[in-house]
């Protein structure tokens, strides 16, 4: 699979990916190279990740608890003290390998130390390879706040390689799926349909398009100032239904995908009311979610919470709480107002 070229950096597939971290730890003389990991990727991707590294730098380990609940400032005071413990400098490297949350937080603590050091992303996860290593953003939640407090900063490069897929769960690999084909339902519908044929033996397929798409958005509006909202189709109720779940004591916590395929079915049920988007496309949607993902029972008790929590979403200006709907595949209005009784209606649907 050819390079796809971001704004500063490149993409690298497989091999070649290898090849070019060599290449590029030989030109910049970096003084420590480390390696941000949880328990989980330190056991099963970084032997994979050694095997295929080729340098004399001196390698320092720093693992960090997995999970969404983990992804806070707590968390990054942890991992700056291990750099500096390390002796970590304005020339030192931070590697990181996993999902979404290690792709978030260690680029936020890369950014931050020393005003910035440089980074790499290597995701390990579905999601994370689609979705979070690419495109520039990096940061942690506040409580269960989601991304509250980040920056955009890229790193030197973003190496993916399936390989690291074999080590996950099935429920994690699922997880990646919403937002492929969130991608196939706001920019190519070519690839939604791929989805809903999909077999594991195309998944490289899948992710190299996904990353085109959103690589192609992204360098049209880095910082999300209008095109690049579309991004966050599925996001606004999903995220806060993701947030509900994970400050719950009495429910188990969604995974990000889980919750973004509920949030796309919900959005498009309010694009049918809202846009005089398809019926058909709704119904279209729905079955092709819950085809993949678990049916959740969302609680009528829970619901005003779940709102309440939309208060909260990051892409709200002036207490507007603002959705991206469809008015068709590959056709969407960004900054949509909806109303409370319209966005209850939508996870009543849901359930249904």
């Amino acid at each position: 699979m050819q390079t796809i070229k971001a704004a500063t950096y490149p993409i690298h597939f497989q091999q070649k990916g290898y090849q070019e971290l060599e290449k590029l730890l030989s030109e910049k003389k970096y003084s420590t190279l480390f390696i941000l990991v949880d328990e989980n990727t330190k056991e099963h991707c970084y032997p994979r990740f050694l095997a295929k590294l080729n340098t004399l730098l001196s390698i320092k380990i720093i693992e960090i608890e997995s999970g969404e609940i983990h992804k806070n400032l707590k968390t990054c005071v942890s991992v700056w003290n291990s750099i500096t413990d390390f002796g970590g400098d304005r020339k030192s490297l931070l590697i990181t390998l996993g999902g979404g949350v290690i792709t978030d937080l260690g680029g936020f603590v890369a950014s931050c130390f020393k005003r910035g050091i440089d980074f790499i992303n290597i995701p390990t996860t579905l999601l994370s390879m689609v979705d979070a290593s690419v495109g520039g953003k990096t940061g942690v939640d506040l409580g269960v706040l989601k991304n509250q407090i980040g920056l955009f900063a890229n790193p030197q490069m973003v190496i993916i390689d399936d390989v690291y897929l074999d080590t996950l769960a099935a429920r994690e690999l699922t997880s990646g799926m919403a937002e492929i084909i969130k991608h196939g339902l706001i920019y190519d519908t070519k690839l939604f349909n791929q989805v809903k044929e999909f077999k594991k033996q195309y998944i490289n397929n899948l992710i190299y398009r996904s990353i085109e798409i959103k690589n192609e958005v992204v360098l049209q509006d880095p910082k999300e100032k209008s095109l690049r909202k579309i991004l966050n189709y599925g996001h606004t109720l999903g995220h806060a239904i993701e947030s509900f779940y994970l400050e719950s004591d009495e429910k188990e916590n969604l995974t990000h995908g889980e919750a973004i395929s509920i949030g796309m079915i919900c959005e498009s049920y309010i694009s049918n009311k809202l846009l005089n988007f398809s019926t058909n496309k709704v119904t279209e949607i729905k079955e092709t979610i819950l085809s993949i993902f678990p049916k959740i029972t969302l609680q009528e008790s829970d619901f005003l919470a779940i709102l309440d929590l939309l208060k909260h979403d990051k892409k709200n200006l002036s207490g507007n709480v603002n959705f991206v709907l469809l008015y068709d595949f590959e056709d969407y209005k960004i900054d949509c107002k909806v109303s409370q009784e319209l966005i209850i209606e939508s996870l009543i649907y849901y359930n249904s």
